[in-house]
């Protein structure tokens, strides 16, 4: 791409020049040249200079059109030009939130830089619907997604399910009518709550309960809303707040009870109770979503498939019922041998068909 429509499309973004400039390490004069000579080349202005922040002219709007598709043309070009060096070199943007990337990408990254130390990994990190902005302004190559909007026109490919639990700080007095129904934090680490015969509740008794929700927009917020409507209660929503690790961080300190993700126990917590939820939305599946668009280079493929051979693994019915721990000393996928793992034992479904397996 020419250095003119580089600083042209960087002003756009930052919308005035002096923050671009900022941005480019140059000085504003001489940003102003470079822009005002694509604009002498053009025959006309590409942007209202009289509006803060800056906006685009109609012909300002055809051109950052067709630096985008430069931009896209560009990246295919890299993309299938790495693919020749059979995954020797290349570079892969992964977007996940908070709570993916702190608790489940962390052993699939690692496995893939063994795998394929000549990939360059960047790791973004923001809010779900945000991710799926950026995947189709081709910021990242792939993310992933428990919201499926087939309008998007998205690749999606099913391969992590996790499940919504309630975590009550244990000290609540609400906790004395489910004196039979209450997981400790190791029976969740055994994953009793996979057991059919796990007894769950509904939320009617937690009227006065304060919850720390999620805020408005996210899935695990719309999900919480379908909790309470069941029950038939309104909640009393003491917090909200944007991610799902701080609510959880916060119930901890008794500041109120809030869902979590199965997946976030990794050790002992004795000052919380967990319920299992009698809810259809309490069991959440993940898409690996990509560019329905773009080329789908060979660094996303393998990411994709060594994702869900390691979730798929540990995803398998595993039948241990004497055991509350399972020690697998090597996982193995085709030319790579993952570090051993301790886990709890599972009992887990793999996904049927009618799920969408991958």
């Amino acid at each position: 791409m020419q250095p003119e429509m580089k600083y042209i499309y960087t002003v756009y973004q930052c919308g005035s020049f002096s923050k671009a400039a900022e941005k480019l390490f140059l000085t504003q004069p001489a940003l102003s040249i470079s822009v005002q000579k694509a604009e002498h080349e053009v025959g006309m202005p590409l942007f209202n200079r009289d509006k803060k922040p800056l906006e685009l002219t109609e012909a300002g709007m055809i051109y950052i059109q067709k630096i985008e598709q430069i931009q896209h043309l560009e990246q295919e070009l890299a993309m299938q030009l790495n693919d020749l060096t059979d995954l020797k070199t290349g570079h892969l943007r992964v977007g996940g939130t908070h709570y993916f990337n702190a608790y489940i990408l962390p052993p699939v990254i690692a496995a893939y830089k063994k795998k394929f130390p000549g990939i360059s990994l960047q790791l973004i990190e923001a809010g779900s619907w945000e991710l799926i902005d950026m995947l189709k302004n081709d910021k990242i190559d792939l993310t992933f997604n428990c919201t499926p909007d087939p309008s998007d026109k998205l690749r999606r490919s099913p391969s992590f399910q996790d499940t919504i639990l309630l975590a009550v700080p244990s000290h609540f007095s609400v906790n004395r009518f489910f004196t039979k129904t209450a997981l400790s934090s190791q029976d969740v680490l055994a994953r009793k709550f996979e057991d059919p015969d796990c007894p769950s509740i509904t939320l009617q008794a937690f009227t006065d309960t304060p919850f720390i929700l999620l805020t408005p927009g996210n899935n695990l917020r719309k999900r919480s809303m379908t909790f309470f409507k069941e029950a038939g209660i309104t909640p009393n929503i003491t917090m909200e707040v944007s991610q799902l690790v701080t609510s959880y961080h916060l119930a901890r300190s008794g500041i109120g009870a809030a869902f979590i993700s199965d997946w976030m126990l990794t050790n002992a917590h004795p000052e919380m109770s967990y319920y299992k939820i009698n809810s259809p939305a309490s069991a959440r599946l993940f898409d690996i979503v990509t560019s329905g668009k773009n080329y789908l280079s060979k660094a996303q493929k393998a990411f994709i498939d060594l994702f869900q051979a390691y979730y798929k693994i540990i995803s398998i019915d595993l039948t241990y019922p004497d055991h509350l721990l399972l020690v697998l000393p090597e996982l193995t996928f085709p030319g790579l041998i993952l570090p051993g793992l301790f886990l709890p034992a599972l009992h887990c479904h793999p996904l049927t068909s009618s799920e969408g397996s991958p």
